[in-house]
């Protein structure tokens, strides 16, 4: 179905559960807390998801995607235990941790505008308006969201 291989299916099922992971804790903390339960389940995804890719991709940009995303996910889960001021590091571990989540979207929303509807997607070439649109909304949510986030931190870092 789509497609999609066996280990495809693997790597699509073990990432997609950090999506949602995310969009609750934008909602309901403004920024990725790597230090809950919720933090926690989008570590392990987005590991299953970034690391798997490896596996089964055949785009060198794929493999670029996938190591940032282990980058980005690894310092924004472990700056907290490097020393330093507390706000700063906040500051690069909310910035690191939402782009791990526009690096997990980039892909998601290519793949599902180039697999669905099944045996008629809604784009066949990568430089399709509608998918570039797509990529191009998802990097203005990014910039936006994290300007917001570091406003945010810094308003509440002047307030404490």
């Amino acid at each position: 179905m789509f497609g999609i291989s066996t280990l495809g299916w693997v790597h699509t099922l073990g990432s997609l559960p950090a999506i949602p992971l995310a969009a609750y804790m934008f909602l309901r903390h403004g920024r990725i807390v790597p230090r809950s339960r919720s933090g926690a389940a989008y570590f392990i995804f987005m590991v299953i998801g970034a690391a798997s890719v490896f596996l089964i991709s055949r785009q060198p940009v794929s493999y670029a995607i996938g190591g940032i995303t282990l980058i980005l996910l690894f310092a924004g889960y472990g700056l907290d235990r490097l020393p330093g001021a507390r706000s700063v590091k906040l500051i690069a571990e909310t910035v690191c941790l939402s782009i791990t989540a526009f690096l997990l979207m980039l892909p998601t929303v290519t793949e599902v505008l180039r697999r669905v509807p099944d045996g008629h997607p809604f784009v066949t070439r990568l430089d399709s308006p509608l998918l570039l649109g797509a990529q191009g909304t998802l990097l203005a949510i990014l910039v936006v969201g994290v300007a917001a986030q570091v406003i945010r931190l810094r308003r509440r870092d002047r307030e404490a």
